[in-house]
């Protein structure tokens, strides 16, 4: 069983231009994916759809072998959400709000108290448990919006840029808490971002979406494998000496290899042929070359 699939799920809200178009996609359990795309991609119809909050215009979509469309409430109890624009109550203090949310859940109060203690100290936020949350900072909030989502102990946590507004040491706490959940919990974690370079840090698998439609999905030698973007050894020798077969690149010599373990052969070759190595280097695609590859080509192919 998937945690999360869909197939040709559509979703047009006028009846003419699709905000998300045709996806499907399967996401096994456990670890941490990557959605990624500029804002007005289809990020959040997407995440609204997969939790019942909006209807398909076509196509099916299941969490935890369960149709959002038809049981909703279902979804909901085993699902964690934090969006942009899931709010909390302003008038409640952090421990209350957290309470709340939990006795939604169906919890005893004792264990809304003990699960609400727990994730405001993980998530450094005890101290500032008995403010009303109209007094917290946009990273306090932020934080308290994550353990609202967390307060059931979710499944699956689908995640709408976590760390938007907070400062590095909150960040560093947060990814630390969303990283431990996919390897200690076995929780899915559906993460909607921008941040190219955050997601290449935390995340396990991805999915490219561009103007609603699924340009690629999976790990990151997969992506790269299929746009054709490969790992380069690069080596820096004695001035004026040069690699034949080997491209110039601001003082390094380079070539592409298949695998980083074809680097220590090559390097020995090179020596042997005579060349002195004073260094070298394995420069593997980002996960920012792989974005925009897949980007130009689409709007190539467009």
């Amino acid at each position: 069983m998937f945690a999360i699939s869909a197939k040709n799920l559509t979703k047009s809200y006028d009846g003419r231009t699709f905000a998300l178009n045709d996806l499907s996609l399967d996401i096994p359990q456990g670890g941490v994916f990557g959605f990624l795309g500029p804002n007005g991609a289809g990020k959040t119809t997407t995440v609204k759809l997969l939790t019942g909050l909006l209807k398909p215009t076509k196509g099916e979509c299941r969490v935890l072998d369960l149709a959002p469309e038809k049981n909703p409430c279902e979804v909901h109890r085993l699902c964690g959400v934090m969006t942009e624009t899931a709010r909390m109550y302003g008038q409640l203090t952090g421990m209350q709000n957290l309470v709340f949310f939990a006795q939604a859940f169906g919890m005893s109060k004792e264990a809304c108290n003990q699960r609400g203690a727990e994730l405001l100290k993980e998530l450094d936020l005890w101290d500032a448990r008995d403010k009303k949350l109209s007094a917290y900072s946009t990273g306090m909030e932020q934080r308290l919006s994550l353990a609202r989502a967390l307060i059931n102990r979710p499944q699956v946590l689908f995640l709408d840029e976590p760390t938007s507004g907070l400062d590095p040491e909150s960040a560093q706490a947060v990814n630390a808490l969303i990283t431990a959940l996919a390897k200690n919990t076995g929780t899915t974690v559906f993460l909607c971002t921008h941040q190219l370079r955050y997601a290449q840090d935390i995340c396990s698998n991805y999915g490219i979406i561009e103007k609603g439609s699924l340009l690629a999905a999976g790990d990151l030698p997969t992506l790269c494998k299929n746009i054709g973007l490969q790992i380069k050894a690069g080596f820096r020798l004695t001035e004026g000496d040069t690699l034949e077969g080997f491209t110039a690149d601001n003082g390094w010599w380079q070539t592409e290899v298949k695998t980083e373990q074809d680097m220590p052969q090559l390097l020995k070759k090179i020596i042997e042929s005579g060349h002195d190595v004073f260094e070298a280097r394995l420069v593997k695609p980002t996960l920012e070359d792989v974005y925009f590859g897949y980007v130009e080509r689409q709007g190539v192919l467009q």
